[in-house]
């Protein structure tokens, strides 16, 4: 019964089970079947210490109901779940069991040399976020229905074993041990909001403090609350960045009209208000009031607090922090590891008022 449930459900809402038998040590003490097609949620927990794990087996030339090198008298304990990612560049969907996808993301989102606390946060929380996904059933974003993500920072940045052999050479062995480690020794774990999976939002540098999540996607959300980070100041090399552009383009960008000429006796470009993370919440720049968002967005610049000068015919932006700023900041999670925080510590810290649990 319980098999079948879990199976159901994966089916259901993203997660396929896989055929055939191979053997994988995990810590969980708990593994739990999830959703249901009505969206009724079903725990089935069974002991995990070592799990006959299934992976389909298909060499090169067979179909995918031949397999090879299975034991005849291995009886499988329950089924790994799959998630069926959407490959960008290859046009292909891969399904990949749940604890592979972290290890990719984790990989891709994430510096290798970064403190090993700091990589098992982003597990826990690259974990949490497609848990949450495929229990809603989310496939936004996604250019085939067959797949719940992509292998874009739009969802998740995901990289394949080829990949990441090709970027690390000769440290490929090292690089994706260490990674391993991380993912496996927080497996199963997933950050929870009075019973239920966060929306784990994160991002690469902040400016000093974290943005609420009304101030830039405009709905607040509880656990997603401005704290300050002052680690990023000091060790992102991503945390400062300035960009000039000719000012005639920044206005058509921002879709502003004509402007005959700027003035610095009565401000072209005045900020109206701040969000509580230090971020620019309403800026008017010659007749128009834009949100700091929208100008992020519009100028492709890194952060939405800013300052800029006026040079010429020349603007001259210099941003500070990466990213939209709510959620975990990944410089500001390697802060706290290099202060000897956990990763449990360090997503307490970024999500407010959660607590993490394993599945």
């Amino acid at each position: 019964m319980k098999n079948r449930l879990y199976k159901r459900s994966t089916y259901a809402q993203g997660f396929r089970p896989r055929t055939a038998f191979s053997l994988r040590k995990y810590k969980l003490a708990l593994l739990a079947a999830v959703w249901l097609a009505s969206g009724m949620t079903v725990i089935v927990g069974l002991p995990w210490i070592l799990v006959q794990q299934q992976e389909r087996l298909e060499p090169s030339g067979t179909t995918s109901n031949q397999t090879t090198n299975v034991p005849k008298t291995a009886k499988p304990t329950t089924l790994e779940p799959t998630v069926p990612v959407y490959l960008t560049e290859q046009k292909k969907i891969a399904e990949l069991p749940l604890e592979t996808y972290i290890e990719g993301v984790v990989a891709a989102e994430m510096p290798v040399a970064f403190e090993m606390e700091a990589l098992k946060a982003q597990a826990i929380a690259a974990r949490t976020y497609i848990v949450r996904r495929v229990r809603a059933g989310d496939h936004s974003g996604v250019p085939v229905k067959e797949a719940i993500v992509t292998d874009k920072v739009n969802h998740q940045a995901y990289k394949t074993d080829e990949d990441l052999r090709r970027q690390w050479g000769l440290a490929y062995e090292r690089n994706q041990e260490k990674i391993r480690q991380a993912v496996e020794e927080t497996a199963g774990e997933i950050i929870l909001y009075k019973g239920q999976p966060i929306h784990a939002l994160y991002f690469s540098t902040s400016n000093g403090y974290t943005e609420n999540a009304e101030d830039y996607w405009g709905a607040p959300v509880a656990y997603l609350k401005s704290v300050p980070s002052p680690w990023d100041t000091a060790i992102s090399p991503k945390y400062k960045e300035t960009v000039v552009m000719d000012y005639r383009t920044f206005l058509r960008k921002l879709g502003i009209g004509n402007v005959s000429a700027l003035s610095t006796k009565s401000p072209f470009i005045r900020v109206l208000e701040r969000t509580e993370g230090r971020r620019i919440a309403k800026i008017r720049i010659g007749s128009q009031i834009l949100t700091g968002k929208e100008v992020r967005e519009k100028l492709d610049l890194r952060s939405s607090q800013f300052i800029w000068t006026i040079k010429g015919t020349q603007i001259e932006i210099t941003t500070f922090g990466y990213g939209h700023g709510v959620g975990m900041s990944q410089w500001g999670a390697n802060g706290l590891a290099k202060m000897g925080k956990s990763a449990n510590e360090i997503l307490t810290t970024y999500y407010s008022g959660v607590e993490i649990r394993s599945l």
